[in-house]
């Protein structure tokens, strides 16, 4: 592929950033999506809230990636805040999908973020994209938040739903709260270290958004998530590995639940989530494993 015009939404968070230097540093034009009034050449007005998009600016974008979205894990979920993370998803993929299905030539591939939330507790299950959705508040969210793309699929849009698992960083998301832990010693276990989690390393999460953007064959759901889910006990023992700190402490269910209300509920379930399409698809791994995925960050 030559030189691209991509539009991008959420360009300011963790994966958002990463993916706009990505793109930039291989010389493909780069637009942001904004919430304030445009101030430079490159940004281009949106308001998920009140599903106002710019769609004219969007014209000539070869593909559109879209990941705004309200923190999950930054703040208790209180009622207000469960739904403006529902809104801020749900109601900001549908301006972004009409405006896209509005256009005269719209793009080739709309790239818009999920997660593996959508599968709700798996326990020791390994599921792929062909596995139902669960049943708990963020994955009733998936569901509305992808089946909010369908004008951008009805206008013939290759749409992907990118289903990211915890992305291993130090800058940002999950894994940026726990690398301070875990550095001053107080790292450990959430409660008895059973649960699986689906990791990913920013690096490989960037390579196969632009794997999304660029393959033809790809659409529908592809999750996001390195080949060998580990426990959290497995982590925890991996995280203390590589700082070279104890990992003894335990932090017990009930102490997570008066710390982040529903937020616990999310952390202690178990995503046992591999990447059947994207190995299907030839992608490769740079970072396969837990250890290689945190000595990278």
């Amino acid at each position: 592929m030559g030189t691209m015009r991509i539009a991008i939404t959420g360009s300011t968070g963790l994966i958002g950033t990463a993916l706009l230097r990505s793109l930039r540093a291989d010389g493909h034009e780069v637009l942001r999506l904004v919430r304030h009034t445009p101030r430079a050449a490159d940004e281009v007005a949106w308001d998920p809230e009140r599903q106002t998009v710019d769609a004219a600016s969007l014209a000539g974008c070869d593909s559109v990636v879209h990941l705004a979205g309200a923190g999950i894990g930054d703040q208790r979920w209180t009622s207000a805040h469960k739904k403006r993370i529902r809104d801020s998803r749900v109601l900001g993929t549908a301006a972004i999908a009409e405006a896209l299905a509005s256009l005269d030539a719209p793009p080739r591939s709309f790239v818009c973020g999920s997660a593996i939330g959508y599968y709700g507790d798996t326990g020791e299950r390994r599921v792929d994209e062909t596995a139902p959705p669960g049943d708990d508040f963020l994955a009733k969210v998936c569901v509305e938040w992808e089946a909010a793309a369908d004008p951008a699929v009805e206008a013939g849009i290759r749409t992907t739903f990118p289903r990211t698992g915890l992305v291993v960083s130090r800058t940002g998301g999950a894994w940026g709260r726990l690398f301070p832990l875990f550095k001053a010693g107080l790292g450990g276990r959430l409660g008895d270290g059973s649960q699986y989690w689906s990791f990913i390393s920013l690096h490989d999460h960037i390579r196969a958004l632009r794997h999304l953007i660029d393959d033809e064959a790809l659409s529908g759901p592809v999750n996001l998530t390195a080949p060998e889910p580990v426990t959290n006990r497995a982590a925890t023992a991996a995280m203390g590995k590589a700082l070279h700190r104890p990992t003894l402490l335990t932090v017990p269910p009930p102490a997570l639940r008066l710390a982040l209300g529903d937020l616990a509920t999310n952390i202690l379930q178990s995503q046992r989530v591999i990447p059947t399409r994207l190995l299907e698809n030839g992608f490769t791994f740079t970072h396969p494993t837990i250890a290689s995925a945190i000595a990278a960050a």
